[in-house]
């Protein structure tokens, strides 16, 4: 299962840490949702998710800073005896000291944060859904061409990083070459990125390792993308048909999540580079509404539905 470490989260976040006496190298979070204890302040612990990052605001800390004496010290024990992975207040707000008190001795971490409670939300739940995704890793190039992330499949050698070389030359940005890193972030939208080791590295066979990054700048390579098209290059073969009109799309499949998939036949003499802007821009034109294949298909319609009106008329 994945995990992200709640020091990454402090760090990320620009957390502070309200509680460093106690030992949070071992605390992991498992599951993008968070949760408000506002109904656990008020005394229902039922279905409690308490295994989640937990988000103190302003309501819920108004609310706290009414109950009797007796009442905190219940509802606190209540609350921080359970497994929370850590506990954090919003808008600099500080607990009280018996919140304090009862939270080292559970050792639950307390930390705190100067962003408004909606915004760190917002923010800490769109980045554990990155970091917690459901992720596979498959052999490819991924490139920003246009804004559009297009992934380069095929067999070994048939021409992927040379493809993505010529792109990254043209002005496109490449994410990652020989292996993509593919988390599904939510049911439309799949990222890609690169790992570690290979970041910003084109391998060229017969000339080695290239560093994109360092020969042509920053502005040629890019850490994460969302994956829109799949271009999957094959050797051509004279006996298969090959779709010419385009009026149907073809998909592939990556952790359930559907993508427009073209296969494209190579041969000598055929430009891979304009090839993959082509259908980038092809496909951003699609998604703005206009279908050249379509807009084909009814200009053939209409002068066929004329020969024939013409044809009536004779």
């Amino acid at each position: 299962m994945a995990s992200v470490s709640l020091m990454r989260i402090i760090d990320k976040m620009k957390l502070e840490n309200l509680t460093p006496e106690i030992d949070i190298t071992g605390i992991k979070i498992t599951q993008p949702d968070i949760n408000r204890p506002a109904l656990q302040m008020a005394g229902y612990f039922e279905h409690f998710e308490a295994t989640r990052l937990q988000i103190i605001g302003f309501v819920e800390y108004t609310y706290m800073a009414s109950m009797e004496e007796e009442r905190k010290s219940f509802i606190y024990e209540k609350l921080l005896s359970n497994d929370i992975p850590g506990i954090v207040f919003c808008r600099e707000l500080k607990p009280d000291p018996k919140f304090m008190e009862i939270a080292v001795k559970n050792k639950v971490p307390v930390l705190t944060t100067k962003k408004a409670t909606s915004a760190f939300m917002a923010e800490i739940i769109r980045w554990l859904n990155v970091k917690l995704a459901p992720c596979i890793s498959v052999h490819g190039v991924l490139v920003d061409v246009y804004g559009e992330g297009v992934l380069i499949t095929g067999e070994s050698g048939i021409g992927k990083s040379e493809a993505a070389l010529e792109l990254i030359k043209r002005g496109h940005r490449l994410v990652t070459d020989d292996v993509v890193e593919i988390r599904k972030v939510s049911d439309d939208t799949l990222i890609g990125t690169a790992p570690d080791i290979t970041k910003h590295f084109i391998e060229l066979r017969g000339i080695g390792i290239v560093d994109v990054k360092t020969l042509f700048g920053v502005s040629s390579v890019k850490d994460t993308q969302n994956i829109d098209l799949v271009i999957r290059l094959e050797d051509w073969d004279k006996d298969k048909e090959y779709d010419r009109l385009g009026l149907e799309e073809e998909y592939t499949e990556y952790l359930g999540n559907k993508v427009v998939c073209h296969n494209i036949p190579i041969r000598p003499g055929r430009n891979l580079a304009i090839i993959c802007e082509s259908a980038a821009v092809n496909h951003r034109q699609k998604k703005m509404g206009y279908n050249a294949a379509q807009e084909l298909y009814t200009r053939v319609q209409n002068s066929l539905a004329r020969r024939r009106d013409e044809e009536d008329e004779r």
